[in-house]
């Protein structure tokens, strides 16, 4: 649903903002610019878009959440599935050239009590 007649409604923005994207690119920028790319990943992640999720990682000012992320991954607290979602480029054509090509993956959401 379009959520035209509340623009204040963070949730509802962010639902439209989905809706209406073909991607979602990340430019430096603060606390607020790394809510919305963690929401949008997530909710990638979640299968509730099939859409690519990017970091334009200029200068490299993303350097450091990408080995964050990293190592998340590396920790086993994020699949490798789930990591390869978010596309990191330092080259803005490159990350539009891996936007056209990319296939989100199918993985499953959730892990069993024997994987714990």
């Amino acid at each position: 649903t379009r959520c035209l007649s509340d623009w204040s409604s963070d949730v509802c923005s962010s639902d439209l903002m989905a809706e209406l994207a073909d991607a979602f690119v990340a430019l430096p920028g603060g606390l607020g610019t790394c809510e919305e790319l963690f929401e949008i990943w997530t909710w990638a992640q979640l299968g509730w878009h099939r859409k690519p999720c990017g970091v334009l990682n200029a200068a490299g000012y993303y350097d450091k959440l990408v080995a964050f992320v990293d190592s998340a991954a590396d920790a086993a607290f994020l699949k490798p599935e789930h990591r390869a979602m978010l596309v990191v480029e330092r080259d803005p054509d490159r990350l539009l050239d891996r936007f056209e090509a990319y296939v989100a993956p199918s993985v499953a959401k959730w892990i069993g009590h024997d994987q714990t």
